[in-house]
């Protein structure tokens, strides 16, 4: 079927482009809307496993360190958003490592005990010192008082 493009315009606040087409043997009109097909973000797990970036699993994460927190939904889906732009500034592919470090510094803005809760399973802690070497961390960067 071979037609033409009679008119293309924005749609969608430009995320495409709506293309009105005639058929050029029955005079048919129709519309086609393009979009730009984004190339997949992939993470590179510590075992060596790739798999699509998941900002669900961002968003589990902060809901499970910011449990009982004053941290809104919005919040935290805008802590995703940010993270996953971020990581596709980074390229294609990036590593599990990447993406925790970049939730980490944005829980560190947003919740300093959630961040604290995060770091705790992220880093692995093993005892009271682990906490105690953080928050004094969150203290000499200007974060957290110490009562």
């Amino acid at each position: 079927m071979e037609d033409k493009v009679v008119d293309s315009r924005s749609a969608d606040d430009g995320a495409a482009i709506r293309r009105r087409r005639e058929c050029l043997g029955c005079a048919r009109r129709f519309t086609t809307y393009e979009r730009l097909e984004e190339a997949p973000l992939m993470v590179r797990k510590r075992s060596g496993a790739r798999e699509p970036f998941d900002r669900h699993k961002i968003v589990a994460g902060v809901v499970a360190a910011a449990k009982n927190r004053p941290v809104s939904e919005a919040a935290r889906e805008a802590l995703a958003a940010d993270v996953e732009e971020a990581m596709r500034m980074e390229g294609t592919e990036v590593s599990a490592e990447q993406v925790g470090w970049s939730v980490l510094a944005r829980l560190r803005e947003l919740d300093e005990v959630a961040y604290l809760r995060f770091a705790s399973v992220y880093k692995g802690f093993t005892g009271a010192g682990d906490f105690e070497r953080e928050v004094g961390l969150l203290v000499e960067q200007g974060g957290a008082e110490v009562p």
